[in-house]
């Protein structure tokens, strides 16, 4: 009797256990404080530029008439979704980086979640959604305004986030759905899914086979969209007969795809392999790549290469110059 009420004490424990874990532990980089200081520092001017370099590309189409078409428009929505994917992250793992106590609550956890795979999966979407736009508008040309007109792109658009938010709730519930009740402690400075898998005391078996099935339908998908485009645009580049029409069309793409193989390489590395081979600081650093750093690089990426967007910077800039001179002669 006494043998049957220690076993029912210890399930009332895993139980406990299992059903009273209100929050996470960020294990986070280190706990060295000067390196948390240099971390926080790093960060924080990452994070600042991610938002002045998206923000100021979403603010140049809406204000440059110029900039008004398709292509400009899937720009300033990729740029704000970055601007977005890494307000989820960077926010809460700066402020960790000068705290004691690097918590986070179960209900903050599963949102991160939620949000971090809802924005990289529409962002896989976006980036083939532009490459679709790239062929249309070399390819054939002549037929682009119809062939991208508002129902078009506006559709493509509200697909991606659409096809984002269901694989997102997907992986979202199968993750919370699973016990955690071995350690409260996420090797990670954000929530993702495969350092939860990794501290999960429940069978992550079928959770593996989601993220390797749906995350590798997606990327063949959107990779051969990207791929087949661009063949298309290369026998249009072919066909062309002036050196400076190749070139356009060479800094326009070029971009494009410089940031498509970027991501898409991160995405597959950390997410298409086995449980086993997660390793904590190889993949911190990827994931760091794909959330913080992709979305600081893609302002980047996308602006200097090329010409419209460095003209309407000019424009804007000289625009304002111009005001504040008036305005500053007629005080005086």
């Amino acid at each position: 009797m006494s043998g049957s009420l220690s076993d029912l004490d210890l399930y009332r424990v895993q139980v406990k256990n299992v059903t009273e874990i209100t929050m996470f532990i960020l294990m986070g980089f280190t706990d060295d404080f000067e390196a948390q200081v240099f971390l926080f520092l790093l960060f924080l001017a990452i994070y600042l530029f991610t938002l002045m370099g998206n923000l100021g590309l979403v603010f140049l189409v809406i204000v440059d008439s110029r900039l008004h078409n398709p292509m400009y428009y899937f720009l300033s929505v990729l740029s704000l979704l970055d601007a977005c994917y890494s307000s989820v992250v960077t926010p809460k793992m700066i402020a960790n980086f000068l705290v004691e106590s690097k918590t986070i609550p179960y209900l903050a956890c599963v949102t991160q979640t939620f949000l971090l795979v809802t924005f990289g999966t529409t962002e896989c979407f976006l980036l083939a959604a532009m490459a679709y736009d790239r062929y249309v508008a070399i390819y054939n040309p002549l037929r682009y305004p119809v062939s991208m007109a508002p129902r078009v792109y506006v559709s493509l658009i509200i697909a991606s986030y659409v096809g984002g938010i269901l694989h997102a709730s997907v992986h979202t519930v199968a993750t919370f759905s699973l016990s955690f009740c071995a350690s409260n402690e996420i090797r990670h400075v954000f929530c993702d899914i495969p350092p939860l898998l990794a501290i999960s005391c429940s069978d992550t078996h079928t959770n593996q086979l989601l993220l390797f099935y749906f995350v590798g339908s997606i990327e063949i998908v959107t990779v051969l969209i990207v791929l087949i485009s661009y063949g298309f645009i290369l026998l249009a580049i072919l066909r062309m007969c002036s050196a400076e029409g190749r070139r356009k069309v060479f800094s326009t793409c070029g971009s494009h795809l410089t940031g498509v193989s970027i991501y898409h390489g991160t995405i597959l590395f950390m997410y298409l392999r086995p449980s086993s081979s997660y390793a904590l600081d190889h993949d911190m650093i990827v994931s760091l790549f794909y959330s913080i750093v992709i979305p600081m690089l893609n302002p980047v990426i996308y602006s200097l290469r090329n010409k419209d967007v460095k003209e309407a910077i000019k424009r804007v800039l000289g625009k304002n110059w111009f005001v504040h001179k008036v305005h500053f002669h007629s005080k005086h």
